[in-house]
């Protein structure tokens, strides 16, 4: 038997799991492999010499021939075993490079179906275009492979016996090479992984691609490499992030009523979600709520950039600014086009240096950014009017925007343009909301000579609300002034309507000076009548506090409607709830008032607010009074100006937009010097107007009013002679100097008075007429008991200043 050369027992060694035999041209087994005696349970003694047609049964199938003997080149045979059994193989014959030696390998077919069948999955999975697969051995190194691994095709794919850092960047390939030894120390696969790389071929795009890696091993269990598959997941990822986009917006854009607060959402949504870099402009019109010029070409394109939104940081200071104008654009198509809603699309720099040339020239370093290689720029259209215009940069991403980001911009600035739109019509409705109630409310700062006034308001949710609370400081005769503060149930126009209603009513009854319990009285009836005017899903209903404050008796009288109680606040600055009964709220009837009167040191303050300035304690009022007072307090001591003390309150209060407007009223009050008034009483006697008109002059002589004294003693002396005629004694007169003289006379009657125009032959009736005409006003009051009735003139202006600098 002729000895193997070696690499022919090499060959044979290395498929020890399969039967293989070497025979000459005759037939003769020369050699016998360790497999082929497991496989017949026959030694390689028993075997080689003899002819290996002794071995073979049944031939089921035969292919080709050889030219040993005409031994066929492959098929199927049954061979026999030593039990006598027969073993199924498949075969094949391949002459060696001796010539005159060929080599058998046989294996039962049941093993020879599974490898065809792994054969073909390989050959299908390397001939397919839509999963990468590749098979690398113990070192990474490519030892088979598709055409569109790692997203590359053709004379880019990888090469056979080359590494993942030659058709990928170095830091990427690290990054895979990394799972795949981990896959081959462990043998547990890796399913999914996502793996974002740039290619050699392709070096400004970058791929994503999911990884599926398995470790190969022979039939020890050795390993022998990694088989790896990769789908390209860009595609896919990049449609998940467009619909996460979409989500971002529909969820972000259009939460605010405020057209900055819109225009920037928008911008933040883009930013870093499409681009690198977004602004917004708007036109100048928008923003105060009107709409946009309607304009066609070029010129002044009155638009503000309003929003802008970087990935990189601090807006470049090379850009227009926020917040700065556009400057005038020269007419050109893409103008038009753009103004006509179209989106456009720049790939690549000077695309977007040669639009922006077109558009400003000389001007295009304001527009494009230093990084920026592409840009993509939509209309905001809502409603057919042209709102502003949307522009997105790529300066970091290595890709250009193409046609689905353009898509997906105009997707997301189409429906933004209807928040937009809306935020200016909202814009539009508060202004005239807002102008409505500041025109309905009072001066906030008074000064009279019964008080410092400070009052403010707050609308709310941060001013994007209105409603219906106020305030009002009204002048009385004889120097004393009513405070209100009142809150309307509802909010929008129709409160606001309501309280400009109340207010009105207010004034109108405080003319009438009544008491603050009689006049809430009839300001109940009041808002009684108005629900029952108004239609049925409307509810009216208001709380109110009615104060009067006397500088001369140095008291203040109020009453409340359900209105939380005032604060009074020492000289010392100590505060305190002020006592009260409260009625019930305007509009519930059937419930009297009552007043209640405190005394009040010159220099005290009185806090009147609505429940709204309590804030987040609305739920629990004494909680909310006590912390007002406290807050008061500290401000006060500190020596704050009124108005400083309020704009803190408020500001405490409303840390948070509030969920109720605010209003407060804070007066610092006065008293009047004893030296300022004088006052006498005397019986019903007609010879007391002589004593009365004397003591008169003799009053004004000593405040240096002589210039004021004829007209002064004329109505104190047609006031005396109608008490003494019409209501009897006991009859008293006050003088009051200040900035004005009154003059006020006391009687027990409760008769109106009225003023008749007297005839030619009437020999009476002109007392109260004269009066009229020689003061500036006049009026009357009543009291517990009796009436006042009081008249008021004008002083010269140095003896005003004088009276007003005494007190």
């Amino acid at each position: 038997m002729k000895a193997p050369t070696d690499h022919v027992g090499d060959r044979i060694s290395s498929f020890d799991d399969i039967a293989a035999a070497v025979l000459d041209a005759q037939g003769t087994v020369l050699r016998w492999s360790r497999g082929a005696a497991e496989l017949l349970d026959r030694t390689a003694a028993e075997v080689c010499g003899h002819p290996v047609g002794d071995l073979v049964g049944e031939s089921r199938e035969c292919r080709g021939e050889t030219p040993a003997n005409g031994m066929p080149a492959a098929g199927r045979v049954l061979l026999r075993h030593r039990s006598g059994t027969a073993v199924e193989v498949a075969f094949h014959v391949s002459p060696l490079e001796a010539g005159s030696e060929y080599l058998v390998l046989a294996a039962p077919t049941r093993c020879v179906a599974d490898w065809e069948q792994g054969a073909s999955l390989l050959r299908a999975l390397l001939s397919q275009q839509r999963v990468g697969v590749s098979i690398h051995d113990l070192d990474l190194r490519f030892v088979r492979t598709n055409d569109v691994t790692f997203g590359m095709s053709g004379d880019s794919a990888p090469p056979v016996g080359g590494r993942l850092a030659d058709v990928m960047s170095a830091e990427e390939a690290e990054a895979t090479e990394a799972e795949l030894r981990r896959v081959l120390d462990t043998g547990k696969p890796v399913v999914r992984h996502q793996q974002r790389v740039r290619t050699q071929h392709a070096p400004g795009r970058q791929w994503t691609f999911s990884l599926t890696a398995v470790r190969l091993e022979d039939a020890q269990g050795h390993p022998t490499g990694v088989a790896a598959l990769g789908t390209d997941a860009t595609g896919r990822q990049r449609s998940r992030r467009h619909l996460e986009l979409r989500h971002e917006a529909s969820v972000r854009i259009g939460r605010s009523l405020d057209v900055q607060r819109t225009t920037q959402d928008l911008a933040d949504v883009l930013v870093p979600a499409l681009g690198d870099l977004a602004w917004v402009n708007l036109a100048h019109a928008v923003l105060d709520g009107d709409e946009p010029p309607k304009i066609h070409g070029g010129g002044e394109l009155h638009l503000r950039r309003t929003a802008v939104a970087s990935a990189t940081g601090p807006w470049p200071a090379e850009l227009l600014q926020p917040g700065a104008p556009i400057p005038p654009s020269r007419d050109w198509p893409g103008l038009r086009a753009l103004q006509q809603g179209e989106t456009f699309i720049l790939r690549d720099r000077a695309s977007a240096i040669a639009w922006f040339e077109h558009a400003f020239p000389g001007a295009f370093k304001l527009h494009v950014p230093e990084h920026g290689h592409s840009m993509v720029l939509a209309p905001l259209f809502a409603r057919g009017l042209l709102l502003g215009t949307v522009t997105v940069w790529r300066t970091e991403r290595p890709e250009p925007f193409d046609q689905q980001d353009a898509n997906l911009l105009a997707e997301i600035t189409s429906r933004a343009s209807l928040s937009v739109d809306n935020a200016r019509r909202y814009t539009r409705e508060r202004r005239a909301a807002v102008a409505l109630q500041q025109r309905l409310l009072p001066r906030g700062t008074t000064d009279t000579p019964a008080a410092e006034t400070a009052a403010l308001y707050l609308p709310a949710s941060g001013g994007a609300d209105i409603s219906g609370d106020w305030f009002d400081v009204i002048p009385l005769p004889s120097l004393r002034t009513a405070f209100v503060v009142g809150d309307v149930i509802g909010h929008g126009l129709p409160a606001t309507a309501t309280m400009g209603r109340l207010r009105t009513a207010v004034q109108t009854l405080a003319d009438l000076e009544l008491g603050p319990e009689e006049l809430l009285t009839h300001l109940d009836d009041l808002v009684a009548r108005l629900a029952a005017e108004a239609e049925h899903a409307d509810t009216i209903g208001a709380t109110c506090l009615y104060a009067v404050y006397d500088p001369i008796a140095r008291r203040c009288t109020y009453a409340s409607a359900g209105h939380p109680p005032p604060l009074v606040c020492r000289p010392d600055g100590t505060a305190r709830r002020g006592s009260l009964s409260p009625g019930p709220p305007l509009g519930v009837g059937g419930m009297p008032f009552e007043a209640t009167t405190v005394d009040m040191e010159p220099g005290s303050t009185l806090a009147l607010y609505t429940d709204g300035v309590l804030g987040h304690h609305e739920r629990d009022i004494d909680a909310g009074i006590q912390q007002l007072a406290g807050r008061l307090t500290t401000l006060l001591r500190a020596g704050h100006p009124l108005e400083a003390v309020g704009r803190t309150l408020l500001a405490d209060a409303s840390a948070a937009p509030p969920s109720d407007d605010m209003a407060l009223l804070l007066a610092r009050v006065r008293a009047l010097p004893t030296a300022a008034t004088a006052s006498w009483e005397f019986p019903a006697d007609r010879a007391v107007v002589a004593r009365a008109r004397d003591a008169t002059i003799h009053q004004l002589a000593a405040w240096g009013l002589d210039e004021a004294a004829f007209t002064t003693e004329l109505i104190v002396s047609e006031l005396i002679t109608n008490a003494i005629r019409y209501a009897g004694g006991p009859i008293g007169l006050r003088l009051i100097h200040d900035a004005t003289l009154v003059c006020e006379v006391t009687d027990p009657s409760n008769t109106q008075p009225r003023l008749r125009r007297a005839r030619t032959t009437d020999e009476s009736g002109r007392g109260l007429f004269l009066v009229a005409q020689l003061a500036t006003r006049w009026g009357s009051r009543y009291g517990e008991s009796g009436k006042t009735i009081w008249a008021e003139q004008p002083l010269p202006a140095t003896a005003a200043a004088a009276a007003t600098s005494h007190t």
